[in-house]
């Protein structure tokens, strides 16, 4: 029985047979020695975050052993230090290196590790704002401009839209940091000799870039910063990103399953056994899409940016989760953009049939005189609603003969002034439509009833129309159109639709026995008193239009004497006082005369 011992891998905890250790011990100790001393720590940190990463995809739970056949596993894929080409005229050195020619074979599995090694990273380093389109550039083998170009044109024809899905893979794609996730990024092996090609590469850019860079002074600005605020600063993120990731995994865990449960409870409602909305949503679908499929679109359109942040919120929490890989997110990204597409699509025609209104009008005159007192009052329909009061203004419903119909009280009732001698009603009915035209042949498929009876015009408080006509904003307005000196009288019933002008027709709201008379510009009341009993309308004007006199209701003989009563009595009370204080200033006055002698008589003594 050999004996485990337990590594630190890359940052990654293993248990490793002896003799694995031994093996793996020596692949580093032969790879140092082919490397050259510049850039040997970065190779190496890079190739050991590598093994460790190929290592922990093979390791199924946390007590597996790490055996020999894992490590050659991994020595097969990572390649051996005497398998490539070492140009020592390059490197200058016999352990200079390597040069990067690895020769890949389909029998040594080159291939198959290429495209299985290949992730989409945001690349940093050639970003213009994110790296996301130059990370899309190496996934999908493409130049960045013609990505960065695609992306302006959809921006434009999505008016802006399509910047939501630039945020989301900003936040969703990491970056490409190791030199691995940068081989990944580009679909290279990830083997020795590419990392060290890699590494090499970055540290010559470095030095380039750093010729001129006065080393000591920055190694001193470096020391001071880091020893004062490094720490600290470090502690702090941590603790935020702790509570930002918490966050965003328990608001993004509660939506995820609240989408869900509508997702499904849409997708299983049918005719037979659908909920109470359910044919509210049939009833407002005016571009007779599938439910279904408008219900998946919307759930993907959402989901997904918040399935993207409770993975994000994951991945905060867990650094070294693994969540989804470049074929799931790429497939997630298709399908959001697919998805978002359907609902503009969707929406634009929903919106699109509420653009135009179209109106058909007819008009009925009424047997009326001057003499006669218009009576007017709503009526409803028993089958639809107990009172004339229902609230309701559309609503899915079936006819006494089983037909589903829409049902509507969107009525409203306006009194107008007629022009010559007859009164009459003007009925218009009105409907949307994406043109006047299909506005109009909505409109005209409204059905709506009233009728005389002897002076008293009786409308229907309701509309109908077949359920297939779908709502379009139907409404009806009945406009009644009186001659000057007509007069009328409204039941309770229409306070609930009357919405005329205040300032033409008031409709008081006290009492339902007033009688309304059309004046030459407004309507006015002549029986209506506020609770002090002065008249709350009159029709006394000037030909100036300006208001004269207020009309008062007539005094009874009752009144009058008790008037007089009062009169009198006051005039009595206040001749009474007048007495009173005559009295009093006469005492006064003698009281006064006395002192005065007192006084002459005692100067006299004196």
């Amino acid at each position: 029985m050999n004996k485990t011992v337990s590594i630190n891998l890359g940052g990654m905890f293993f248990h490793i047979d002896e003799n694995a250790y031994q093996k793996l011990n020596r692949y580093f100790d032969a790879i140092r020695r082919s490397l050259s001393p510049d850039g040997k720590d970065e190779i190496m940190s890079d190739i050991e975050a590598r093994i460790a990463e190929l290592l922990s995809e093979k390791i199924k739970t946390d007590k597996q052993v790490v055996g020999m056949r894992e490590i050659d596993e991994v020595i097969t894929v990572m390649g051996e230090p005497e398998d490539y080409k070492i140009d020592e005229e390059t490197t200058g050195s016999k352990s200079g290196g390597f040069s990067g020619n690895f020769n890949f074979t389909e029998s040594a599995g080159s291939t198959f590790e290429y495209y299985r090694t290949k992730k989409f990273f945001r690349d940093e380093d050639n970003a213009v704002i994110g790296g996301v389109c130059a990370g899309l550039s190496h996934y999908f083998r493409i130049e960045p401009l013609w990505i960065r170009i695609i992306f302006i044109l959809t921006l434009i024809m999505s008016v802006g839209t399509t910047s939501l899905v630039y945020v989301i893979l900003w936040i969703l794609i990491p970056p490409a940091v190791t030199t691995a996730e940068k081989l990944e990024m580009r679909g290279e092996p990830i083997n020795i000799s590419n990392i060290e090609k890699k590494v090499r590469e970055e540290f010559n850019n470095v030095n380039d870039r750093l010729k001129n860079v006065d080393y000591d002074k920055l190694n001193n600005n470096l020391k001071n910063a880091g020893g004062r605020v490094g720490s600290g600063v470090r502690s702090i993120f941590r603790v935020l990103g702790r509570i930002v990731g918490a966050f965003l995994v328990f608001i993004g865990g509660i939506w995820l399953g609240g989408l869900l449960i509508a997702l499904l409870i849409t997708l299983f409602a049918t005719t037979a056994t659908a909920p109470f909305w359910y044919p509210y949503i049939e009833l407002y679908n005016v571009t007779d899409a599938p439910i279904w499929l408008v219900a998946i679109c919307s759930f993907f359109t959402v989901a997904l940016p918040v399935l993207g942040m409770f993975l994000l919120g994951l991945r905060i929490l867990i650094p070294h989760i693994r969540t989804v890989n470049s074929i799931v997110g790429s497939a997630m990204v298709m399908i959001w953009i697919a998805s978002v597409a359907g609902c503009v699509y969707f929406g634009m025609r929903q919106g699109g049939s509420y653009t135009h209104d179209g109106k058909i009008v007819t008009s009925h005159e009424l047997n009326l005189t001057k003499s006669d007192t218009l009576k007017i009052r709503m009526r409803y329909n028993t089958y639809f609603a107990n009172d004339a009061w229902d609230t309701d203004r559309v609503r899915p419903e079936q006819d006494s003969l089983g037909n589903d119909i829409l049902y509507s009280n969107n009525v409203s009732f306006f009194v107008n002034k007629a022009e010559g001698k007859k009164a009459y009603i003007q009925i218009e009915k009105v409907a949307s439509g994406n043109s006047k035209v299909e506005g109009r042949s909505t409109a005209e498929k409204i059905k709506y009833g009233f009728k005389m009876e002897g002076s008293t015009l009786v409308l229907d408080n309701y509309l109908i129309t077949d359920i297939a006509n779908k709502w379009h904003d139907q409404n009806v307005e009945v406009h009644l159109y009186l001659p000057e000196g007509f007069k009328l009288k409204l039941d309770s019933t229409m306070q609930r639709y009357d919405e005329s002008d205040d300032n033409f027709f008031n409709l008081w709201f006290d009492n339902d026995r007033h009688i309304y008379e059309m004046g030459s510009n407004k309507v006015y009341c002549e029986d209506c008193f506020d609770e002090s009993g002065e008249q709350k309308d009159s029709r006394w004007q000037d030909e100036n239009n300006d208001i004269i006199e207020i009309n008062e209701p007539p005094m009874t003989d009752a009144e009058i004497k008790q008037m007089e009563a009062e009169t009198r009595a006051d005039m009595k009370a206040t001749a009474d006082d007048l007495k009173e204080q005559a009295k009093q200033m006469k005492k006064d006055a003698e009281e006064m005369a006395k002192n005065a002698a007192e006084m002459a008589k005692e100067a006299t003594k004196q």
